[in-house]
């Protein structure tokens, strides 16, 4: 599997820090195509990625948008004076595994017309949906993979993060008839170390292969 996006049942659920663990088990190269204001963090989602997975600056390929406004993209690209062209994401070329992290959820607006889950559908490569294990997900995570869906992408499992909560996790696979590839727990102390050791110890990288 050359290609894996990652979405996320919303803003904040954990994407990024499991799209850095993703990389970095597959040894992997990292494309946000856009990033809407500065990571709370590192500035840039790219930055701590290439931190938290241990990666080479080298495997982490260029946005092509970068917007300063921390919202929506298709709100920031407004505020910044910036029209983002859908036609310019196109998967970057390169050696190796590849993975794409979009935006918020999967619904996010690129622009007034376009989603996040209409990119996805043309890109044409499996979805991993990451969903936080707090209340309400069972809801989120249907929503979301239903959206895929519809739209025809093929959708490789769900990523929890969080404490475990067995039942909702179990609903939403069951429901959502999705497998279930892991959860990653919530690291009081997060680095590229601790990172790599809880995803091994909860996934399976050959689920992503």
């Amino acid at each position: 599997m050359n290609t894996i996006v990652v979405t996320g049942t919303d803003t904040g659920v954990g994407k990024t820090v499991f799209s850095a663990a993703l990389t970095g088990a597959l040894g992997a190269r990292y494309w946000k195509p856009v990033q809407a204001g500065p990571d709370e963090y590192e500035g840039t989602d790219a930055l701590r990625v290439a931190r938290l997975a241990g990666i080479a600056p080298a495997r982490v390929h260029p946005e092509v948008y970068h917007l300063a406004t921390p919202c929506s993209p298709h709100r920031a690209a407004e505020i910044d004076g910036v029209t983002i062209d859908p036609a310019r994401l196109t998967l970057p070329a390169g050696t190796g595994p590849l993975v794409v992290e979009g935006a918020g959820g999967a619904l996010v607006p690129l622009t007034r017309d376009w989603l996040y889950a209409d990119q996805f559908a043309v890109w044409g490569a499996p979805v991993v949906v990451v969903a936080r294990t707090a209340l309400g997900t069972i809801n989120h995570s249907l929503l979301t993979i239903e959206a895929l869906r519809r739209r025809g992408v093929t959708v490789l499992g769900i990523a929890f993060v969080g404490d475990p909560v067995e039942d909702s996790e179990a609903t939403i696979c069951a429901i959502g008839q999705v497998r279930r590839l892991g959860r990653l727990p919530l690291l009081a102390d997060l680095n590229a170390e601790t990172l790599a050791s809880a995803f091994a110890a909860n996934f399976r990288v050959e689920d992503f292969a």
